[in-house]
């Protein structure tokens, strides 16, 4: 066991020796200390705790999070990154399985793959000692069973939409084992329904902030119904949910800023210090991470650095006089750093998502003056313009000249606008903001009203589908929708705007693919798909192609880089060493990736 690829094997997808603590830190009453830990109810709560942990190191946080290698293979970013080659932007060339998937500079698809089966391990891990445990009762048994059946397919459903078939581990692996199979997708949903079927009637309906709740695993059920092609067991399971009185949308002013006048309601619901108050009753599932604890992420969201243009550059924005508009790197000197960030453009967002998305109407308060923020909206700020006289010096950006002249030198990268109401994390260490610690949705309230309006949108039941986006339409004072404009592109447009930095839009295009090939149900384009050619015809590709203004228009970064995409990459390719290293079984590779042409009849059953 030599090799990265084995390690990611045994390590992490294979679940091998939760006590191995040659990679993990060693504590008391941990997780990774089972004779401590899986003794009582109290044990097993910790064990809980450090999964619910871990799906903040999972996506979110530090530099290059992980997230968006899911909006970049979406159509609502790209990775806009143009000084380098190695970001994941000429995807036909770049994306394969033995490419480097998990850093920062490339992608972070092999990470997934690791990070991924390590929380299934650690909840398999639970489930496989719960029988050894004390409790007062069933039902705090029954409630550590539901809370790790919820963790163990969070990221399932994750690995199933990202990966297709896969692995499926159900039991705690004691040994190392080389002799792993793929499962079929529909298999692990199958009874990762089952598993939440029976968290749902245990886990509690309120719960302390950070940990998991009945809401959650409903939330969670009702995606892989719709995964599943059950459109009335989603509405079911959405709809308790909704109608369970311990969730609302927040509709009223709350928290640090309420008393701002100049604020509003969806820049509250957003603020760091408001996401875990009590009167936050949208939130499902958060991930906690404050400033000044032990386990806070060291560098933070750092989102503003990932979402935020890189404006403030020597050389990227000039004034019409040929000056730099800013000055980098110092606050004092430019405050737009303290306001915005330094941003990197890594997470770039399209045309679709910072413009078309908002042409309805200008009421819509996550695109109003103050929460969204376009390049217009900042000044022209370098001191040496004041110390000049020149007359640009805090007057608006401009993009050209009056005589035409392109006063950007990359509007790729730094060029576009941004939802600053979900960016704004000010930065408690450094000088110069990237975007400090923070509490981060996981699932809330708004997501489960658009969950259960794709489901009315399937059974062709307009009005209810209608009925549901309009109640997060409402919320953010955009004009409602009429049912004869609803289609499941319609839905997907809400998700855009509503769950940005959110959602893992890449899996949940993916699973809208898998349905409307499974159904044959056609597309709001007239479109019919079908699961015998999956990876080479497929509703991801096609609304990409139809709504990005990248992958589809031959786009070069300056560094040379394309924008390609293929429709294969509605699946991402099994990282080469996991195969390789599993020498006694057969994991099988997506279509179009090399490897697939090795592949078997997947199992119908969990790994043994």
């Amino acid at each position: 066991l030599k090799s990265k690829y084995t390690y990611i094997l045994v390590a992490g997808l294979l679940g091998f020796l939760t006590a191995c603590e040659g990679w993990l830190d060693p504590r008391p009453l941990s997780f990774y200390a089972p004779e401590n830990t899986y003794v009582d109810y109290a044990g097993f709560q910790t064990a809980i705790a450090m999964c619910n942990r871990d799906v903040r190191y999972l996506e979110f946080y530090q530099d290059g999070a992980a997230i968006i290698t899911e909006l970049i293979f979406s159509e609502v970013a790209v990775e806009g990154t143009t000084d380098k080659t190695s970001p994941a932007q000429d995807l036909n060339r770049q994306i394969y399985p033995d490419a480097n998937m998990s850093a920062t500079d490339f992608n972070k698809i092999a990470f997934y793959w690791d990070a991924l089966y390590k929380g299934i391990r650690d909840a398999n891990t639970i489930l496989s000692r719960i029988d050894n445990g004390t409790f007062d009762n069933e039902e705090q048994k029954n409630e550590i069973l539901g809370k790790a059946y919820f963790h163990r397919a969070y990221r399932y459903y994750k690995l199933v939409h990202q990966f297709g078939d896969v692995p499926f581990i159900v039991e705690e692996i004691t040994s190392p084992r080389l002799d792993f199979y793929t499962t079929k997708r529909e298999v692990i949903l199958e009874q990762l329904k089952e598993d939440l079927e029976f968290a749902v009637q245990w886990v509690p309906l309120i719960a302390d902030k950070g940990d998991v709740t009945r809401g959650a695993c409903y939330h969670q059920l009702t995606k892989i119904n719709l995964a599943l092609g059950y459109f009335d067991d989603a509405i079911q399971s959405a709809s308790a949910v909704i109608e369970s009185g311990a969730h609302a949308l927040v509709t009223d002013r709350f928290g640090i800023d309420k008393n701002d006048p100049d604020r509003n309601v969806i820049w509250d619901l957003h603020r760091a210090e408001n996401k875990a108050l009590a009167e936050n009753r949208e939130v499902l599932f958060l991930v906690l991470d404050r400033f000044g604890d032990e386990s806070a992420v060291a560098t933070g969201t750092e989102i503003m650095r990932q979402v935020g243009p890189m404006y403030s550059a020597v050389g990227k924005i000039k004034t019409p006089t040929g000056v730099d508009a800013f000055v980098d790197n110092n606050n004092e000197r430019n405050p737009h750093l303290v306001t915005y960030g330094r941003g990197l453009g890594r997470c770039r967002g399209t045309d679709y998502s910072t413009r078309q998305l908002w042409t309805m109407d200008n009421t819509d308060l996550r695109h109003a003056p103050g929460n969204w923020m376009n390049m217009e909206d900042l000044t022209y700020n370098n001191p040496v313009l004041l110390e000049q006289n020149d007359p640009w010096y805090g007057k608006p950006l401009q993009l050209y000249s009056e005589d035409g002249v392109l006063l950007c030198s990359d509007t790729i990268r730094s060029w576009y606008g941004w939802p600053h109401y979900k960016t704004y994390i000010p930065d408690q260490t450094t000088t110069i903001s990237r975007g400090g610690n923070s509490d981060w949705y996981i699932f809330r309230l708004a997501e489960t009203y658009l969950l259960r309006a794709e489901a009315y949108c399937w059974k062709g039941d307009l009005e209810k589908a209608a009925a549901d986006i309009n109640q997060v339409r409402a919320r953010a004072n955009a004009s409602l929708l009429p049912a004869n404009q609803v289609t499941i592109g319609t839905v997907l447009d809400e998700r855009a705007r509503e769950l940005f930095y959110e959602e893992p839009r890449k899996s949940e295009l993916t699973r809208i693919a898998y349905i409307y090939a499974k159904t044959g149900i056609p597309s709001y384009t007239g479109k019919t798909y079908s699961t015998s050619n999956f990876s080479l015809d497929n509703f991801f590709y096609d609304r990409i192609m139809e709504t990005t203004n990248f992958y589809n228009k031959g786009v070069v970064t300056p560094a040379g880089n394309a924008y390609t995409m293929s429709p294969y990459h509605v699946l991402w390719p099994v990282p080469a060493g996991a195969i390789r290293e599993n020498a006694l079984g057969h994991i099988n590779q997506n279509i179009g990736y090399s490897g697939s042409e090795n592949n078997i009849e997947p199992l119908d059953r969990p790994n043994d």
